[in-house]
This record gives structure tokens, sequence and C-alpha cells, in this order.
């Protein structure tokens, strides 16, 4: 009797420090046995260098849309993957992504991805002023009306020494959301 494959979760990180707090959760997620794959926007490996997001996942990290030999792995891994979750997703690309831009990683997975049969997440992080200014409020509503879902932000104090809205979801709220969705199919 063939067992079961892991789930597949498309973990896509863009160009915040939040890209510590995402570490910690694909680092979980990993162990509860989940198979993850990484995609980064450049700003993102300001921030976690490709050896760490290959180290937590075993896998190559899409970080290059012009890579020789990789260029059908947005297609590939929107294929690929059980659910798609953008975390951190900052003001530009939440942007980006509700305006169809397809010339970084996280904006050709997104368009290749079939939003109809499986679900893309975002878990926005960025300055409470940003997070408020009518474009990314906008952007944040085209995008759940495509279906997407947002992991809300947290209040407190943020990178930038203000307090508000806009802190990324603490780990363990993103890491027992995937599972909810993801755990059920975890042989």
């Amino acid at each position: 009797m063939p067992t079961a494959r892991p789930p597949r979760l498309l973990f896509l990180l863009s160009g915040s420090i939040a890209c510590y707090k995402a570490c910690f959760a694909i680092s979980r997620l990993a162990q509860a046995g989940i198979e993850i794959r990484t995609a980064a926007t450049p700003a993102a490996l300001k921030f976690v260098g490709p050896a760490t997001l290959e180290g937590l996942t075993g896998q190559p990290v899409f970080s290059d849309i012009w890579t020789e030999g990789r260029a059908m792995d947005h297609i590939e891994l929107a294929r690929w993957a059980d659910l798609a979750l953008v975390c951190p997703a900052t003001a530009n690309t939440l942007n980006r992504l509700a305006a169809g831009l397809a010339d970084d990683p996280v904006g050709a997975l997104f368009l290749a991805w079939e939003h109809n049969k499986k679900p893309w997440w975002v878990a926005p992080a960025m300055n409470h002023a940003m997070l408020a200014h009518p474009i990314t409020q906008a952007s944040l509503a085209k995008l759940s009306g495509f279906g997407v879902r947002v992991i809300d932000p947290g209040q407190g104090q943020l990178a930038c020494g203000e307090e508000g809205a806009g802190r990324l979801a603490e780990p363990e709220v993103i890491i027992r959301q995937v599972l909810a969705e993801l755990g059920p199919k975890i042989a």
C-alpha cells in the first residue's frame, strides 16, 4: 500500500527584517513533517541568505527567474505545492501582487498559481503607516477578492521603533494556521 506523501508548502519571503521570524516558522513546519520549498525576492535575501533557507528545507531557493536551467521553476513550484504562503509580505510585495507584476519569483509564482484549486496566503509585515496607506489597503482588498487569505499582522513595537499594527504575526500563530490547513494530510 503506497504511503501518503507529506503536505507541500511553498514558503515565499519578501524583504523585511521579519524574515528571521519566517525562518523560525520554516524550521518548525519542516520538523512537523511538511515538505517545504522556498522562494525569495532579492530584497529578502538581504535579510536572510540562501544557505539558511536551503539548510532549513534541504532544497535550493528559487530567487532569480533568470537563472539558467530554472526558467520553469515558477510553473513547476506552483504545481508542486499544496499551499503558498508569502511570509513576510511587505507593502511592496502586496502592491506588486495586486498589480499582477511578475518580474520576480514571488510575482511569477502568484500568476502561475491555480487560485481556484489551492490556497495562497499572505502574512503582512511593515510599518503601521505603510499598512494603513490606502494603496496597501486597496491591494489587500483586491487580493482578498482573488481568494487570498490574509494572516492578520500583530500590534506592538515595530522594527523602526514605532508602535502600531504591522508586526508579522508571531511564528506560533503562523505555524498553527498552516498545520490546521495541512496537518490532516500529514501521514
